[in-house]
């Protein structure tokens, strides 16, 4: 089961059109303002998702959900 700080991150990666960047969704998980340290703390939520198959990192850096149906996770 994912943690709710994880859920949040990948429902606004699910509710995108695209693929985002990591600065793209920081508004939807509750990070205000562009801040460089904001952006490198869900940079490194959205890798821990690759790391556990949630998402998936496109050659751009941008993040989409994995392909796949969504039981929990881990």
């Amino acid at each position: 089961m994912l943690s709710p700080e994880y859920q949040r991150a990948v429902t606004v990666l699910g509710d995108a059109a695209g693929p985002l960047t990591c600065k793209e969704p920081a508004t939807g998980l509750g990070v205000e303002g562009a801040a460089k340290t904001k952006g490198e703390g869900v940079r490194a939520r959205a890798r821990r998702l690759v790391d556990r198959g949630w998402l998936v990192r496109e050659p751009s850096g941008r993040f989409t959900l994995a392909p796949g149906p969504r039981d929990g996770g881990s």
